[in-house]
C-alpha cells in the first residue's frame, strides 16, 4: 500500500515563517514536522510515498531527497499552484496506482499508528477517516461517528485528523490539474453511506499557526 503526504499548502496563517520555508519543513521538537510523518509511515510499513508540493517545493525535495535515509522511496507530485486537497490527490493518482492508499496532512504531529490503515479493508466503502476529539480551534467538529460509519449530522461531531484511507474511485470526478476540495466528495460519499471512520484519542496537534507551533515547541509540551 502506498501513502501520500500533502505538502502543497501555502501556509498563509503561518506567515511570515512560511515566506521562506515551506510549512511542512517548519521545525517541531528538533525536526521538520513532515519528517515526523514520514518516520511514522516508515515504522508502519509504508515503503512507497508520494509527496505533492507547490510553494517553495524545491526546498522540500532538497530536504527530503529520495527518502532513502528514512527507509522509504519518495516520489514527488509538483503543482504549479496549489490544487487544494482533492485536486492534489487527483493529480497524483498516476503515482498512487489503482489500489486504496493512505493520505496524511504534512502539517500534523501525532502518534496515530498508520499500520491500522494498512490492515483495514474498506469493504466497498470509498474512504475511512480518522477523527480526533475537537481541539480548541475547531470546537464544533466536522463529522459524526456513528459506530464505524461517518455521518454529517445526527450526533456529537469530532474533528477530521488529516489522516485517511481512500479508494482512487473517490476522485474520478476531479479533473487532473484542476483545483478541488474534499468536502463535496466526502458529502456525496457519506450520502451513499460509503465512508467509515474511527476515533483517535492519543497525541494529535495541527501545526496551523505560529502560536500552536510555539506551544508545541515549549519544553515539556
Amino acid at each position: 500500500m502506498k501513502a501520500m503526504v500533502l505538502a502543497a499548502g501555502r501556509g498563509e496563517r503561518m506567515r511570515p515563517l512560511t515566506d521562506t520555508t515551506p510549512k511542512p519543513l517548519l521545525q517541531v521538537r528538533g525536526k521538520p514536522v513532515i519528517v515526523w510523518t514520514i518516520e511514522r509511515l516508515a515504522r508502519a510499513g509504508f515503503r512507497e510515498l508520494v509527496i505533492n508540493h507547490a510553494h517553495l517545493g524545491h526546498k522540500i525535495e532538497q530536504s527530503l531527497g529520495d527518502g532513502r535515509r528514512f527507509g522509504v522511496s519518495i516520489r514527488y507530485s509538483p503543482e504549479a499552484e496549489a490544487l487544494e486537497t482533492a485536486g492534489g490527490i487527483a493529480n497524483a493518482l498516476p503515482l498512487l496506482g489503482s489500489e486504496p492508499f493512505v493520505v496524511v496532512n504534512g502539517d500534523i504531529y501525532c502518534d496515530y499508528d498508520c499500520s491500522r490503515l494498512r490492515a483495514r479493508s474498506l469493504d466497498g466503502r470509498l474512504a475511512h477517516l480518522v477523527l480526533v476529539p475537537n481541539p480548541e480551534h475547531n470546537p464544533g467538529g466536522d463529522f459524526v461517528l456513528d459506530s464505524s460509519e461517518i455521518r454529517m449530522e445526527g450526533g456529537p461531531k469530532h474533528t477530521f485528523s488529516g489522516i485517511a484511507l481512500y479508494r482512487p474511485e473517490l476522485f474520478q470526478g476531479v479533473q487532473r490539474g484542476s483545483k478541488g476540495r474534499m468536502l463535496p466528495l466526502w458529502v456525496e460519499a457519506i450520502g451513499q453511506r460509503r465512508v467509515g471512520g474511527e476515533l483517535h484519542t492519543g497525541v494529535w496537534h495541527d501545526v496551523g499557526t505560529p502560536q500552536r507551533l510555539a506551544a508545541l515547541n515549549q519544553p515539556g509540551a
